[in-house]
């Protein structure tokens, strides 16, 4: 027997214990105040920067990712932020989000599927800004340190700290 067939925890990690490989769907949302390239690009690389971090997902894990906006947003695709955090082989979709009365304006979405041991219910999801709204059952995480997360986000640009 390898060190391998153990867990972290010591235990012994046979066929019918072993962690399954699933593709598993993480969610987020988020809003800007404003049409804007700047505002849509930088709510997004937050929101995908937190959904990353918060799970710990690796662009190799992930088979691919949909971005969806309200109607209201047409002055960038919001997948280049993920092309701007250097997942270039990641495939990327953009699509509108079904326009229903009442719905959260200025909103964007991301589902990343990503191919995980993890369980459903380990799976973090993350809504930020206005967007919480959507999900008050899964916004209940400590505050974000949105200069540390800027700091995280411009070393995946390439970007000096």
């Amino acid at each position: 027997m390898s060190t391998s067939d153990r867990r972290d925890d010591g235990s012994l990690c046979t066929e019918e214990t072993a962690p399954t490989l699933a593709c598993r769907g993480v969610r987020g949302a988020t809003t800007v105040d404003g049409d804007t390239r700047d505002e849509i690009l930088t709510a997004t690389r937050q929101l995908l920067a937190l959904m990353i971090r918060r799970n710990d997902i690796k662009p190799a894990d992930v088979g691919s990712i949909i971005f969806t906006v309200t109607k209201d947003l047409t002055a960038e695709f919001p997948a280049l932020a993920a092309r701007q955090l250097g997942w270039i082989d990641v495939p990327l979709l953009c699509s509108y989000e079904v326009s229903v009365p009442g719905s959260l304006p200025r909103c964007i979405r991301i589902l990343i599927h990503w191919n995980t041991t993890k369980s459903q219910r380990e799976i973090q999801h993350t809504y930020m800004r206005q967007a919480t709204i959507l999900r008050p059952d899964l916004t209940k995480y400590p505050p974000v340190d949105f200069d540390e997360l800027e700091s995280w986000i411009r070393q995946q640009m390439g970007e000096a700290p």
